[in-house]
């Protein structure tokens, strides 16, 4: 198995990042105080989801602290003036004057990317804060894995966030090879494929148990070219069983890997179509 360090340096921030992160959704129950927890535990990456949560509040409250945790957030404007009111109005909701990372939000189609890139796009916006030091990084989530891949190849970004999960495993060679070898950052997110990865299939064998949570985190951290992984629990149960992966940072057995492949593949026979 490939090496497993807990943490990663982006060139633009200027302290290491914990490898795994935290995101809210908008429909989660984590409270200031979890966010807060997770800061102490090293766990320093925050994806805020936009909306008025436990996380906004942690961070309009870390003051000295602000510079130790990175806030990434999501434009949907693809627009020039439109990123630019969305940016406005998220540092004054959470009141920073800089956000680390910003990505737009689930560009699908060459059509969106084009929109967000051309002259007038909102891409514009974005660069134009970066100078001025409002954003520190630059990228784009998508699902779209040739379309991420060709932004890959353009170099335009300075990162770029991804799904990634074992029953859904095509970046690992049309995204994960190229973002290696240009040095770009991935961040992933539905490691546990909407939670059916912690559900039996008709197909597994007996007396197979679908791993927790954690080793989910586990799998998606396992490969060399993830940068940061994503978790999003929506309560504080939930989050004291994630964290239980920080008393054990290792990558997973080949043993348990292989089995974890197979139940990927279970999942993605009977768990719903998707790309």
């Amino acid at each position: 198995m490939p090496s497993f360090p807990q943490f990663f340096k982006f060139k633009q921030i200027p302290h290491a990042v914990c490898r795994l992160g935290l995101a809210t959704r908008g429909n989660t129950r984590l409270q200031k105080e979890d966010a807060q927890l997770v800061l102490e535990q090293g766990i320093n990456y925050w994806n805020w989801c936009g909306h008025e949560d436990g996380m906004s509040q942690a961070i309009r409250e870390l003051s000295f602290r602000r510079t130790e945790a990175v806030i990434a957030i999501q434009l949907s404007a693809r627009d020039e003036e439109g990123a630019q009111r969305e940016l406005d109005q998220s540092l004054t909701h959470l009141r920073t004057n800089y956000l680390d990372v910003v990505t737009f939000y689930y560009v699908e189609s060459s059509i969106e990317w084009n929109e967000i890139s051309k002259r007038g796009g909102a891409l514009n916006a974005l660069k134009r804060a970066q100078e001025e030091g409002s954003v520190r990084m630059i990228g784009v989530t998508t699902h779209q894995r040739r379309l991420a891949s060709e932004i890959l190849r353009s170099q335009t970004l300075d990162l770029l966030m991804v799904r990634y999960n074992a029953a859904h495993r095509g970046a690992e060679m049309e995204i994960f090879p190229t973002a290696e070898q240009l040095k770009i950052p991935i961040i992933t997110f539905t490691s546990q494929r909407w939670k059916a990865l912690l559900q039996p299939t008709p197909e597994d064998p007996k007396r197979f148990v679908p791993p927790p949570a954690r080793e989910w985190y586990r799998f998606a951290l396992a490969s060399p070219a993830v940068s940061v992984v994503l978790m999003a629990p929506g309560n504080r149960t939930e989050l004291l069983e994630n964290l239980k992966l920080l008393s054990d940072w290792r990558p997973p057995s080949e043993e348990q890997h292989s089995q974890m492949v197979l139940h990927g593949e279970r999942v993605r026979r009977h768990a719903g179509r998707f790309p």
